[in-house]
C-alpha cells in the first residue's frame, strides 16, 4: 500500500467548458493549476485517481539544485524560490525546510565529478560548496564513516511529498480552479486542426489548451493523439522509518543510501543508487533512444520482466472515447518495493549511522519515475498539435522542480515572457535527433 496521501476534496460537477485542462493531478499539475488560476485563468484539472497518488508522494522528497543537469539549473533556482514562499502561496505548511542537502564522495574521483559540476553551474551554485573535515562531521554527527568530502548546498531543502500537491491543489482550488478526481481523460478532440476538448469518463469539457502532466501515464495519451513519446517507467523504492531521536537534519546521498528528515521525526530512506526496470512492451520500441542513458546506468538497473509486460501490452491497445480506458482500470498505480533494496540500505544506514540501529519501519513502497532518454523533462507546447502541452518525464528529478515548472507550463500556455529559457525542455529534440545526451552529472 502507497504512502498516506492527504485528501483533496473533487468538484461536484464536470465544467462543460474552460481554458485550459491539465491532466494528471502530481506535483506538476497542481502546480501549473496553481499559477494559471493565480492568474485568473479558467483552469480545470482531471486526475484518473486522487491527487498525488503515484510518484509525487511517493519519492524521496528532495528540493534540491545541487546536482542537477545545467539545462534544469535555471528552474530548479525558480522553483527553490517558490519552495520558500510555499506556506505563504498556499497558506499550508508543505513540510518546507532549507535544512541542506550533501553529496557525499568516498574517493578523489567522486571528488573531481562534484567540483567538475560546481564549476559547470557557475552563477546557478549559489551556496554550493564542497566542506570536508570537522566542517562535515558536524553536519553528519554520530556517522561511523570518515568520507573523502561531500557536496554541500544549505540552502537546498526537503518537502513533503504526501502533503505538498495536495495544499496546492486545495490552494488552486480556493482561486477558481475546478478540482476534479476519480476523473480519467480519455481522449482529445480536435476542430480545425487545434485542440477543441478533452473527453472525460465523466463527459466533455471543451477547452482551447490541454496539458498533459500524467507522469508514466503521459505516452499512452500522447500515443492515441498519433504523437510519438519516448518515455518509460523506472521503479523506486523507498521506506520511512518511526521517530528518530539524534539523527542528521540535513539531508544526504551516498552510493548506498540516501536520507532525509520528515515532520513527523522519522526518515524517508532509500538505496542511493539501485532501481529496478520492468521490462514492457515499449521497451523494445524505444530501445535505441534509451541505449546511451542504459550504457551509463546498466550497473545501477536490477533487469526484470514479468506480469508488468502482459499489463502495458493490454494498455496499448486503441480504445475509442466511448470505452473504459486504462486509465480507469488502475486508478493508482502501486508497485512493490524491492525488498533487498531497501534492506540493502536499512543495513547500510545502520553500519554508518548506529543511532538508527532497531529503530522501526513503519511503511516501504515503490513509485514508478516517467524517465526520458536524456533524463530532462519536456515542458513543451506541441507544434504538431496547437493548443496542446506536455509537462512530463520529469526523470525522477520533478517534486524538487515542480513548482518552477508549473510556473514555466503557465507561462507556455499563456503566451507570457517564459520565466527561464524554455528551449531545453521542447518536445521538438525528441523527435528531430536534437536530443542531447544524458548528462553524466555528478
Amino acid at each position: 500500500m502507497g504512502p498516506l496521501v492527504e485528501p483533496v476534496t473533487s468538484a461536484e460537477r464536470l465544467p462543460p467548458q474552460a481554458d485550459v485542462v491539465i491532466v494528471g493531478g502530481g506535483i506538476i499539475g497542481t502546480s501549473a493549476a496553481f499559477s494559471l488560476a493565480q492568474r485568473g485563468v479558467n483552469v480545470a484539472l482531471c486526475e484518473k485517481g486522487h491527487i498525488a497518488g503515484e510518484q509525487s508522494s511517493r519519492n524521496w522528497g528532495w528540493c534540491r539544485r545541487m546536482g542537477r543537469d545545467p539545462r534544469e539549473l535555471p528552474l530548479s533556482v525558480v522553483a527553490l524560490r517558490l519552495w520558500n514562499e510555499m506556506h505563504q502561496l498556499v497558506g499550508e505548511d508543505v513540510g518546507f525546510r532549507p535544512a541542506g542537502i550533501l553529496y557525499t564522495c568516498d574517493d578523489d574521483a567522486a571528488v573531481g565529478r562534484r567540483e567538475t559540476w560546481l564549476k559547470l553551474a557557475g552563477d546557478y551554485a549559489l551556496d554550493t560548496r564542497m566542506v570536508a573535515g570537522a566542517e562535515l562531521e558536524r553536519l553528519l554527527p554520530g556517522s561511523t564513516r570518515k568520507f573523502r568530502a561531500a557536496l554541500y548546498t544549505p540552502s537546498d531543502g526537503r518537502a513533503e511529498p504526501q502533503k505538498a500537491a495536495p495544499a496546492i491543489a486545495r490552494a488552486a482550488a480556493r482561486r477558481g480552479a475546478t478540482i476534479l478526481t476519480q476523473c480519467a481523460v480519455r481522449g482529445i478532440e480536435t476542430a480545425a486542426g487545434r485542440v477543441s476538448a478533452v473527453v472525460t469518463e465523466k463527459g466533455r469539457i471543451a477547452c482551447g489548451s490541454v496539458v498533459i502532466a500524467g507522469g508514466i501515464w503521459s505516452r499512452l495519451l500522447c500515443q492515441a493523439q498519433g504523437l510519438r513519446l519516448p518515455q518509460l517507467a523506472v521503479r523506486a523504492s523507498v521506506m520511512r522509518t518511526a521517530p528518530v531521536e539524534g539523527g542528521p537534519e540535513t539531508a544526504a546521498w551516498t552510493p548506498h543510501f540516501a536520507f532525509r528528515k520528515r515532520l513527523d521525526g522519522g526518515y524517508t530512506v532509500a538505496d542511493g543508487s539501485a532501481n529496478r526496470y520492468d521490462i514492457v512492451p515499449a521497451s523494445f520500441r524505444y530501445l535505441a533512444d534509451f541505449f546511451p542513458v542504459l550504457k551509463l546506468e546498466w550497473k545501477h538497473l536490477e533487469l526484470r520482466f514479468g506480469g508488468r509486460f502482459f499489463e502495458e501490452w493490454g494498455f496499448s491497445r486503441r480504445r475509442s472515447p466511448g470505452e473504459i480506458s486504462a486509465f480507469e482500470k488502475v486508478r493508482v498505480m502501486d508497485p512493490a518495493p524491492v525488498a533487498h533494496q531497501l534492506e540493502h540500505a536499512r543495513r547500510a544506514l545502520e553500519q554508518t549511522f548506529p543511532v538508527f540501529k532497531g529503530v522501526a519501519i513503519a511503511q516501504q513502497w515503490a513509485g514508478l519515475i516517467d524517465a526520458l532518454p536524456d533524463t530532462v523533462p519536456v515542458i513543451s507546447p506541441v507544434d504538431k498539435l496547437p493548443g496542446l502541452f506536455l509537462a512530463t518525464g520529469f526523470s525522477g528529478h520533478g517534486f524538487g522542480i515542480g513548482p518552477g515548472a508549473g510556473h514555466l507550463v503557465a507561462d507556455l500556455v499563456t503566451g507570457t515572457k517564459p520565466v527561464v529559457d524554455p528551449s531545453p525542455f521542447r518536445y521538438a529534440r525528441l523527435i528531430d535527433g536534437t536530443r542531447p545526451n544524458p548528462y553524466t552529472g555528478v
